[in-house]
């Protein structure tokens, strides 16, 4: 039996066909946006809070336990484009509600509840860049009331998980492909926590499948978009934040008021998104994270302190539904 030498030039050809099939089989799920587009999102939230509070001065009347609720949905239109892929877009919520209930006396409640139904009628407009990075954020609302248009980040959160694919693989993914990000928690108690995601591509699934649009189909909303097939992708969520409980953890918006923060703040979670292979857009996600947590709050100035031990599970889905 001869054996078959492959000659260099032959080897060439082999090794650049291999990787071209390679890199033909890796997907790009950057987001594909035209001027005039329109969607729309409904978003669905849920919080059960459980846990104890001590503090200098006892109160008989506080809780141990709460749920809220946060109901939304919101028009994204397409502004305009720029030749280097920078998109402008305008986020109108046209429903925004909230509901927040205790075991006992809570004088937040009615703050909760009354910040998210504010948001209904208001508009944003923003600057989505290629990697999934929102900046140029004007509050049109603000601006029309003669108010300072700042940016209003909380109420623009969940945009990171509709438009961006800011998480995902620059040079694309593959089926079965495993990679691994992290984020900072914004507007955290305590600074320093960290999001440590790590996320598979699953499989490729029609979009109609997904958990969310199952779930949105007996509902009088309009129903989810569900049509082609989208990539599955799981991710498995860890916080946490580096360092001894008893060091300084001090946001800087509690530091300018007086006060600091220590302590630990833990959490684990997972989130299914169907990503839609032909647009890159988020068809639904479903997430689910329990967090645990013992933080004190001190004065800087008295030295008296509050400290808080509890946990949360929350659950959150966000569905792109059909346009009207």
């Amino acid at each position: 039996m001869r054996t078959r030498w492959i000659q260099p030039l032959q080897w060439a050809v082999v090794l650049t066909f291999s990787i071209s099939a390679f890199a033909a089989t890796r997907l790009q799920l950057t987001p594909k946006f035209s001027v005039g587009q329109v969607l729309r999102y409904r978003i669905e939230s849920t919080t059960k809070s459980t846990g104890k509070t001590t503090s200098p001065i006892v109160n008989p009347e506080g809780g141990s336990q709460s749920n809220q609720a946060v109901h939304m949905q919101v028009r994204l239109e397409v502004l305009s484009i720029s030749p280097d892929r920078h998109v402008r877009l305008r986020a109108v919520y046209e429903k925004s509600t909230a509901e927040s209930e205790s075991d006992a006396l809570d004088l937040t409640a009615n703050s909760f509840a009354a910040r998210f139904n504010r948001l209904e009628g208001r508009a944003f407009e923003f600057t989505l860049a290629p990697g999934g990075e929102v900046s140029n954020v004007r509050d049109l609302t603000a601006a029309v009331s003669g108010q300072s248009a700042t940016a209003v980040t909380p109420e623009l959160s969940w945009l990171q998980d509709v438009v961006s694919a800011a998480n995902l693989p620059k040079q694309g993914i593959a089926l079965g492909q495993k990679w691994k990000s992290e984020t900072p928690v914004r507007g955290a108690l305590l600074a320093g926590l960290v999001s440590h995601i790590e996320s598979t591509y699953q499989r490729d699934e029609p979009c109609g499948a997904s958990p969310a649009a199952n779930a949105s189909a007996d509902s009088p909303a309009p129903g989810a978009s569900a049509t082609g097939d989208c990539a599955v992708i799981l991710s498995e969520v860890e916080i946490s934040r580096p360092g001894s409980s008893h060091s300084d953890a001090t946001p800087d918006d509690f530091r300018r008021n007086g006060l600091r923060t220590s302590g630990t703040w833990t959490g684990t979670g997972e989130t299914l998104n169907f990503i839609s292979l032909s647009t890159g857009l988020l068809i639904s996600s479903t997430q689910s994270i329990t967090q645990n947590m013992d933080y004190q709050v001190s004065s800087a100035s008295t030295g008296s302190s509050v400290r808080h031990t509890g946990k949360s599970q929350s659950q959150t889905q966000i569905n792109q539904l059909t346009n009207q």
